[in-house]
């Protein structure tokens, strides 16, 4: 069988894991966008570098390439600090002169080139400027370049200028780990305030099952109105139906009094003038009609008990009940020399009527006595929550097992030679299933019958 899963939890993980979802790929799309903004600005000093070279660039009398004014930019002057330029004349087939050239101070000896692709690229969009990453062994460049021709010159000239990629990589490292920090914060906070929202907006359910524990222990007998929109309806409808099913208790125990005032008077003539008669017929008439008013009176009782276990309200402290019934069987079979014993004592309160609780252990207490060897015990026990065992043992002769299965039977009598009087135990083991309880016949430990009595009580 499948776990109830928890409609809080249930929430609560939908909106954190969208909430997660939402803020990964935000996240992802800021550290794309600052990382995008920093290539930008990156390549725009870069190719600011190569506007003031491709502005100083001039050739002497000798077809030389010369620098009027390099670049100030003191990285440019320490020797391989990352920041590199070189002019170069472009040769035929795209080759870059190592000799026609100038280069910063900061390549030393080293050379600086570009791959063949963007140079062919560059010769395509002539005068546009080209950026590009390159790894020079250890050292991961980003280069921007520009093909120009200077006027009366046969070759076209190339300026380089390449920065250090690291700067790129250590900014957004930084703004991601700001980020990340920044993002955890504020999914905590959403997920805090998730639970908030939803414990919140579920209070008013969690408040109207409280409400419906309280109506079915009897501390309580409707619903609380004020409660939001979406749930009023739910619980006027509900309020409704505590109203209709108390009508139709109300109703049933009308017409089982009804029914028993109906019956009464033409059941006693009937046994009046049927005593009287001497003969065969009178003595038949006498007996079936004892017989109708057995039944009547059976079936009456057992009306009037199931509705009174319908009812929610009832509440009927159990261990005052066994005292009462204790004390009234002990003066009634004192002559008998029978002996009630109770052993422990509860503090359950059974839901519902106390006559019924009477009635239950009152008769089978009863029995114990009549049937027992002198000896009755009444102790208790909580298999589970919200259930009591109340335990009547007796050292008689007991039944067999073969009586057992068939003592609760309706319409069986295991002693012929008594009329008995109450509910017997068929009805009992009604009344005890109606108000969701049971009835257990089994061998007692003294040696005669132990009587499990099942019932519900108030949860506290």
């Amino acid at each position: 069988m499948k776990k109830p899963v928890s409609l809080t939890l249930r929430l609560v993980l939908v909106a954190a894991l969208w909430s997660s979802l939402a803020l990964a790929l935000t996240g992802w799309g800021l550290s794309a966008i600052f990382r995008s903004s920093v290539e930008a600005a990156f390549d725009r000093e870069i190719s600011v570098s190569i506007d003031a070279l491709a502005a100083s660039v001039n050739v002497n009398v000798d077809d030389k390439l010369t620098i009027e004014r390099p670049p100030t930019d003191p990285r440019f002057l320490r020797p391989l600090s990352g920041y590199y330029w070189r002019v170069a004349d472009l040769l035929p087939n795209a080759v870059i002169s190592k000799t026609n050239q100038v280069r910063s101070r900061s390549l030393f000896d080293e050379t600086l080139n570009i791959p063949i692709e963007e140079i062919n690229l560059g010769l395509a969009n002539f005068g546009a400027t080209g950026a590009s990453d390159l790894d020079r062994g250890t050292e991961p460049l980003r280069i921007g370049y520009r093909i120009i021709k200077l006027p009366d010159r046969e070759f076209a000239s190339i300026i380089i200028v390449a920065s250090d990629r690291t700067e790129i990589y250590e900014a957004s490292k930084r703004f991601n780990l700001v980020l990340i920090g920044s993002l955890l914060l504020l999914a905590t906070g959403l997920i805090v305030a998730i639970i908030l929202q939803v414990r919140l907006g579920l209070e008013p359910v969690r408040r109207m099952g409280a409400e419906l524990a309280e109506i079915r222990n009897g501390e309580r007998e409707r619903l609380d109105d004020l409660l939001p929109i979406e749930l009023a309806p739910l619980a006027r409808e509900l309020n409704a139906l505590l109203t209709h099913n108390q009508e139709v208790v109300e109703r049933a125990r009308t017409q089982v009094g009804n029914l028993a005032h109906a019956l009464k008077t033409p059941i006693s003539v009937l046994l009046n003038e049927s005593r009287e008669s001497s003969d065969s017929f009178g003595s038949l008439v006498f007996r079936q009609t004892q017989t109708m008013q057995r039944q009547v009176d059976h079936y009456l009782k057992r009306a009037q008990a199931v509705a009174r276990a319908e009812s929610l309200r009832a509440r009927t402290p159990i261990m005052q009940v066994v005292e009462d019934i204790v004390r009234t069987l002990t003066k009634l079979y004192s002559d008998d020399g029978v002996t009630l014993n109770i052993v422990g004592i509860t503090t359950a309160i059974f839901r519902g009527d106390q006559e019924d609780l009477e009635d239950l252990i009152g008769n089978l207490a009863e029995n114990a006595c009549k049937y027992g060897g002198g000896l009755v015990e009444i102790s208790f026990a909580y298999p589970e929550s919200g259930k009591i065992l109340i335990i009547i043992d007796d050292d008689g002769d007991g039944l067999t097992q073969s009586q057992i299965q068939i003592a609760l039977k309706r319409g069986v009598k295991l002693d012929e030679t008594s009329h008995g009087s109450g509910l017997g135990l068929s009805i009992a083991d009604e009344l005890a299933r109606a108000y969701g309880g049971a009835l257990v016949l089994e061998t007692s430990p003294t040696g005669g019958l132990r009587v499990n009595l099942q019932l519900p009580i108030v949860e506290t």
